[in-house]
């Protein structure tokens, strides 16, 4: 599952059981991505609330799908298949539309995003992601007056921003300690987008 000792859900107690308890899916199921945190339960504590409050939080104003996609889309230039398969999942579910779902998977695995069934402000926001992704020092305030321009304003810009960073991040911690999908539940997110609170993954 990992280059790291964990410690299960099973094995756990205390303070880590506490936060197993707040995050775990069905079945008592930890994903392996917040498993990889187990010896560090603080450092747990950080990548959930982060990842919660930029992804998975109602005030929040772009759509959950299209954060989803941004994430999706990062994390396949950085070559993070866990992350691709965890957060395609969930766009996938969000989406609820297979086709399109799979045509925007397709655009993004063959750096063809161009012609993904998007609108023109969210293209720029995928060349946005792309740039802070693989060259994040060569970005100017030209990049974000180019999104303002596409239309969005500069609290969603920040959104926009976080999601990517935060998925640098994720794809890091998985690719540096060796996460694999192996007895992970494939999807589950904590939905609860009213509850920054409920880290219940569902």
């Amino acid at each position: 599952m990992s280059w790291i000792d964990t410690i299960s859900y099973e094995e756990s107690s205390g303070k880590l059981r506490k936060l197993y308890d707040r995050i775990k899916g069905p079945e008592n199921n930890v994903d392996n991505i917040m498993m990889l945190h187990s010896l560090r339960p603080h450092s747990m504590e950080g990548h959930m609330a982060i990842y919660k409050y930029v992804l998975h939080h109602s005030s929040n104003t772009l759509p959950k799908w299209f954060l989803e996609t941004l994430g999706v889309l990062v994390s396949a230039i950085n070559e993070c298949h866990y992350c691709v398969d965890h957060h395609f999942a969930g766009l996938k579910r969000l989406l609820g539309d297979d086709a399109r779902a799979d045509a925007l998977k397709d655009a993004i695995l063959s750096n063809r995003f161009e012609d993904a069934p998007l609108d023109d402000a969210q293209k720029v926001a995928m060349n946005y992601a792309r740039k802070l992704t693989l060259a994040p020092a060569s970005l100017t305030k030209l990049d974000v007056i180019e999104l303002r321009q596409s239309g969005f304003v500069d609290g969603e810009i920040l959104e926009i921003n976080q999601v990517c960073s935060y998925f640098s991040y994720a794809n890091r911690t998985v690719l540096g300690l060796g996460c694999s999908t192996e007895g992970d539940i494939i999807g589950l997110s904590p939905n609860n987008s009213d509850d920054p609170d409920d880290w219940s993954h569902t």
